[in-house]
């Protein structure tokens, strides 16, 4: 057995948090690290007491929504936000997270975090980002351009929305 380099090996250890999962579609985890010391892990789940999907089954499934929609429906905390809940504030400022996962065939995913989460990991002062894609390959993120995209996205948004405004006022 080859030896992994630091990266493949959080991005191993992701998996492994990955395996608590209650989603019946995609299970994933996620791990903090600063100075290559883990400072806080997460997995995708209900939260603490809440029903979750192993025990009565998948609404997403049953609707047949993609994994990455209609999230208002789905019960559980992503492995990102957990992460996030079970760390300290310093020890993330800086740090990099790695997000690894698999599907229910236990075949990688490529998992970029939704615009919720990157909300979050650009609000926790997290550095980068590093996720496995679904060939086994790292794939990583900075987290300041995450912040300029969020930034040009909204300011896009906006305009769009005076637009209408200025459409609708001439139509009365």
């Amino acid at each position: 057995m080859e030896r992994p380099d630091k990266t493949m090996y959080f991005l191993n250890i992701a998996l492994a948090v990955a395996a608590r999962s209650t989603c019946l579609r995609r299970k994933i985890g996620a791990v903090i690290v600063k100075g290559n010391t883990i400072v806080g892990t997460g997995y995708n789940g209900t939260a603490k007491g809440v029903v979750n999907c192993l025990e009565v089954g998948c609404i997403k499934d049953l609707l047949n929504l993609p994994h990455d929609r209609a999230y208002d429906l789905c019960p559980a905390v992503h492995a990102e936000e957990n992460a996030i809940i079970n760390s300290n504030r310093e020890d993330r400022k800086g740090a990099k997270l790695y997000i690894a996962g698999y599907d229910a065939n236990g075949n990688y995913v490529t998992v970029v975090p939704c615009l919720r989460c990157r909300r979050k990991i650009i609000n926790s002062e997290i550095e980068e980002v590093i996720v496995l894609d679904s060939s086994g390959k790292p794939i990583r993120y900075d987290v300041k351009k995450w912040v300029e995209e969020d930034t040009n996205w909204y300011l896009k948004e906006l305009e769009k929305a005076r637009l209408r405004k200025i459409g609708d006022e001439r139509i009365s």
